[in-house]
């Protein structure tokens, strides 16, 4: 099967550099495996959403030399297919109605924390509302050995989640209406035959949840990487919430060279005079150290 890659930016503000790390590394994975990058503008988050933030982001990647392989995706146009899958799942009897509310859901997590049990989400609507109106749709996870997801990740290794222990059954549209992150982008890369997933080591927690959702609509399961996220000065993730500044786009070869020594890339200390150069050279040390961690995984077990 021919590789298929995606940057899928969420428009909540302009690009910066942390979002640019993930781009970076998903466009020369893509490249270093002569596949195809798209684009998917992960727009269905409402409350969230930026008005214009996703056509600044597009032309910051046109400023920075990504260009889609494909014309853009854009989430808030796919809301039919998510109903249709959401349908789908619901006549299988796997999604049940939720009317816990948030306070409710944490007064018993709070409650397991005390008797020293995991935070999970408690089923509490599991065999019905009990005279509550609905609110959220959730996805019903098994219970024993079959809610346990193991996956090798291309840069994190070996992962492990028990979704009946760590997670419990998890919202596929939210009470607000909006549709979950999960079921979006479980639907999007499989209908966009996205064989390679390529983002940040945030989302890792998510990717258990993904499969087990991929493996409940007898979708494939693309390969994974989570690359290391880039932290601000407290520690924290780079976002919009904790003070990301906007790129220069009228440097990006500066901003692109400290994206790839975030991602280890190995490329001496030359100074790259065009976007091209640079690209060449990145994607055959990305190659080069995609290698040598396949072949340390390798000796390792």
């Amino acid at each position: 099967m021919s590789y298929r890659g995606r940057f899928a930016p969420s428009p909540t503000g302009p690009l910066h550099f942390g979002s640019l790390v993930s781009a970076l590394a998903s466009w020369l994975d893509a490249r270093a495996h002569n596949g195809a990058w798209l684009v998917r503008v992960e727009d269905i988050d409402g409350p969230r959403t930026v008005p214009g933030a996703a056509e600044d982001i597009l032309t910051t990647l046109d400023r920075f030399g990504m260009h889609a392989d494909e014309p853009p995706v854009w989430q808030s146009e796919r809301t039919e297919r998510y109903e249709e899958i959401l349908s789908q799942l619901r006549a299988t009897g796997l999604v049940y109605p939720c009317g816990c509310t948030r306070k409710e859901i944490s007064d018993s997590l709070l409650s397991a924390h005390a008797r020293n049990t995991t935070l999970a989400y408690p089923g509490t609507c599991r065999d019905g509302l009990h005279g509550k109106p609905a609110r959220a749709w959730r996805l019903r996870v098994p219970d024993g050995e079959a809610a346990v997801i193991t996956f090798d990740d291309r840069w994190q290794g070996t992962q492990k989640q028990d979704l009946a222990t760590e997670v419990g059954d998890f919202v596929l549209r939210r009470a607000d209406d909006q549709w979950a992150y999960q079921l979006a982008v479980v639907a999007d890369d499989a209908d966009a035959g996205i064989t390679h997933i390529v983002r940040g080591a945030d989302l890792l927690d998510s990717t258990a949840r993904q499969i087990y959702l991929q493996r409940c609509l007898g979708v494939p399961t693309p390969a994974y990487l989570h690359v290391p996220v880039v932290t601000n000065e407290a520690g924290d993730k780079l976002s919009k919430q904790t003070g990301a500044t906007a790129l220069d786009t009228n440097e990006p070869l500066k901003a692109l060279q400290a994206a790839a020594r975030h991602l280890q890339l190995e490329m001496g200390e030359e100074t790259y005079t065009s976007l091209n150069a640079f690209y060449d050279a990145a994607t055959a040390a990305w190659a080069a150290r995609m290698k040598r961690g396949a072949q340390g995984n390798a000796s390792r077990s």
